[in-house]
């Protein structure tokens, strides 16, 4: 079913971005809150979180939407590894996971310096195999998407390498990340913060910080694009840098120097998206709210370890 969602151009440029006759479509709805949206490009099919029900879903062109796995441990972000098996965060268990080639679920972290982590949210695989992650405390404070406790340690952004277990923290001035992406070079990383919610006004903006040669340290970290209405939570890179971020009134497409280029109306809050669609990652799936939808574009997505 396809939507009268808005375009709205900002800066020319934008317009060469949008196809004419590629409306935005609505592929699914009926679910609680969707998250965590990865492209399965050899298996052919999207999988995104129906977070408060507690699974991963799974949607096709030609099967529509399926159950892939349940109960999922309130699963939220999730990637691909190099490879190729699915890496998790999980708000029930406070820890990053990973699916493997038969199915089996394997805990990858959960504790850092003997502290159990708080509610891992979003995720992503470098080129290197190491393991980039969130961790806010939203997972831990109410039964809705995981399962209330208290904070043992403060949110952060951490790193953590599958070849020598080590977990390390890269970035604990944020009082609530949330979404982050590379550069296609991976020189840079985006970074959603979203601030203490219990607060009247939290901090709300995207930031950006250098990545080192070594790959092991970000430094440099400042703002970068403040989305308005509402804020960053999820966001997307394409293949030459512009960031595509969730809104409160869809999706808005921010170039590398940070100037905001065009928007794509979606009817509800987007939480998160990704590139995805077929061999040149040219679609770009939205998650709005309980609704899933997908728009082509002329654009096509950064390559991710095994986009």
């Amino acid at each position: 079913m396809t939507t009268g969602s808005p375009i709205e151009i900002i800066d020319p440029k934008f317009s060469s971005y949008i196809l004419a006759n590629a409306p935005l479509e609505e592929l699914a709805s009926g679910f609680r809150w969707i998250e965590g949206l990865v492209w399965m490009g050899d298996w052919g099919c999207l999988l995104f979180q129906d977070l408060p029900r507690d699974r991963t879903m799974r949607w096709t062109e030609t099967g529509g939407v399926s159950v892939w796995r349940s109960p999922s441990a309130n699963a939220n972000g999730q990637a691909r590894d190099c490879q190729g098996r699915v890496v998790f965060c999980s708000h029930l268990d406070g820890a990053v996971g990973r699916v493997e080639h038969d199915g089996s679920v394997t805990t990858l972290v959960s504790h850092f310096n003997g502290r159990r982590l708080n509610s891992p949210n979003d995720i992503v695989v470098k080129s290197d195999g190491t393991i980039w992650f969130t961790d806010p405390v939203y997972g831990i404070s109410n039964d809705y998407e995981g399962l209330r406790r208290k904070s043992e340690l403060a949110p952060a952004v951490y790193r953590f390498d599958p070849a020598t277990k080590g977990l390390t923290t890269i970035s604990s001035a944020f009082e609530g990340p949330n979404g982050l992406a590379f550069s296609p070079d991976e020189s840079r990383l985006y970074i959603a913060e979203t601030g203490d919610q219990t607060k009247p006004n939290p901090a709300q903006v995207m930031k950006v910080c250098d990545v080192s040669p070594d790959g092991r340290a970000i430094s440099g970290l400042c703002d970068f694009y403040k989305v308005e209405p509402g804020y960053t939570d999820g966001l997307a890179l394409d293949e030459d840098g512009n960031v595509w971020s969730s809104a409160k009134d869809g999706v808005h497409c921010i170039s590398p120097q940070g100037e905001l280029l065009g928007k794509i109306g979606v009817p509800y809050r987007v939480s998160n998206l990704c590139f995805g669609g077929g061999p040149h990652l040219n679609r770009l799936f939205i998650g709005g709210s309980h609704t899933l939808y997908a728009i082509f574009l002329n654009r096509r997505g950064a390559r991710t370890p095994r986009g």
